[in-house]
């Protein structure tokens, strides 16, 4: 009992200490919670004091296979035991020719550039919506964004963000972007007029909310595109990689973007990104137009290609819209026994959300759920509680995460 007592009181000490120098050190742009996380195993990560965390927030929507993944340690060693980690794109890598290929197939697109974020993603696909039709002699064309939408902090990303309070601090933004309402297809096409030059959305909004595009809006505004020789950018940055049961959401209901954008799940926690096009889009940018010292590197990419591999010959997809089906029902019960509390659950896969009444503060749900019941949750817009867990989370740890939310719930 003493040396659990004294583990518990060095993991505690650890925490004060990292909190209080990170907090001299650190740019005051996150408020994080009083936890230092020490090392990780499966879906469950550890403090310093060994205590175990079952975590379901996956470093927002990163780390898909979880923790301590044995290939992927295995990819991260081989390119570090060959002592090439980066060479700039000024020359050829087998990683990143085998990371394109697998990505390029299993998303049908014809081109992929590596970034180093999902941010960096999305400047890349709008500066090839401008590119594009600069190829065509018109310029500054007009992109459609929409309201609730979330793409980056980027100014460029930020300009496409349909979020005033993201915004307004950092405007005058990027110019020529006008704001539709995700979901009504009436809204998009009163603001095409011979000015516009793409539509970018996400295929599945899960900063603003949690709340998956309509088979018949992602398909009308594929025809308002079509139509109008207009490109279409899907952000599937948090939503794709499996997490909607599909690799990429769009490919649920087979409405292909020109231009699409990648991150998060895709390096399983090493930082990488990627946009991607196909057919003219794919020849839009010409040498000189865009570049990155350190997106593309060997190392990142030697852990995306392992990654691709697991999610083909594992069926992560697959897996994750069979446990996205028991984490319905558990989310279900607990709306079903809050009434008092719970509004609305959404969701698909393994991107859930609750949506609380207005008036419960969701921060003291998340902050409680973390420091009582060492469950990692995150939170988004409207109230929402985000559940976006490791995409390899079984049966039981959905069972133990509504055992440990609803003993925070009861006591509220």
């Amino acid at each position: 009992m003493k040396y659990m007592d004294d583990t518990i009181v060095k993991g505690n000490l650890a925490n004060e200490r990292l909190k209080g120098e990170g907090e001299k050190v650190f740019y005051k742009t996150y408020n994080r919670f009083p936890v230092a996380f020490d090392h990780a195993k499966g879906v469950y990560i550890y403090d310093a004091g060994d205590k175990k965390y079952l975590d379901f927030g996956a470093g927002i929507s990163v780390c898909g296979l979880g923790y301590g993944n044995e290939l992927l340690n295995t990819a991260m060693k081989n390119q570090i035991d060959k002592g090439l980690l980066h060479t700039s794109n000024l020359f050829y890598n087998e990683p990143a020719v085998e990371a394109a290929e697998k990505l390029t197939a299993m998303s049908g697109m014809d081109k992929v550039f590596f970034t180093n974020s999902g941010t960096e993603a999305v400047e890349g696909a709008l500066k090839i919506a401008r590119r594009y039709h600069y190829n065509k002699g018109k310029k500054g064309c007009e992109i459609i964004a929409m309201q609730g939408s979330f793409h980056g902090r980027s100014m460029g990303a930020l300009s496409v963000t349909g979020k005033d309070h993201y915004r307004e601090p950092f405007e005058p933004l990027v110019g020529g972007v006008k704001f539709a309402v995700y979901n009504d297809l009436s809204s998009v096409e009163a603001l095409v007029n011979e000015n516009t030059g793409a539509i970018i959305l996400e295929t599945f909004q899960g900063e603003g909310g949690i709340y998956p595009a309509t088979e018949e809006f992602l398909k009308g505004v594929r025809k308002i595109c079509d139509e109008h020789d207009l490109l279409l950018i899907f952000d599937e940055i948090q939503c794709g990689m499996g997490r909607t049961g599909y690799l990429f959401a769009w490919q649920e209901y087979d409405v292909k973007p020109d231009v699409l954008t990648v991150a998060k799940a895709l390096g399983n926690g090493v930082p990488i990104g990627a946009f991607l096009a196909r057919g003219e889009a794919a020849e839009a940018m010409k040498p000189g137009d865009h570049g990155s010292t350190y997106g593309g590197n060997p190392f990142v990419c030697a852990v995306a290609s392992a990654v691709l591999d697991v999610f083909k010959e594992a069926d992560i997809p697959g897996h994750a819209k069979a446990v996205g089906d028991i984490l319905w029902k558990s989310l279900e019960e607990i709306k079903e026994k809050f009434p008092e509390l719970v509004v609305d659950h959404r969701g698909k896969g393994l991107i859930q959300g609750l949506e609380f009444k207005e008036g419960v503060k969701v921060g003291d749900i998340v902050k409680k759920a973390l420091l009582e019941q060492q469950l990692i949750l995150i939170s988004a817009e409207h109230n929402t509680i985000r559940f976006v867990p490791p995409l390899v989370i079984e049966k039981e740890h959905v069972l133990e995460m509504q055992e440990k939310l609803t003993a925070v719930l009861e006591k509220m």
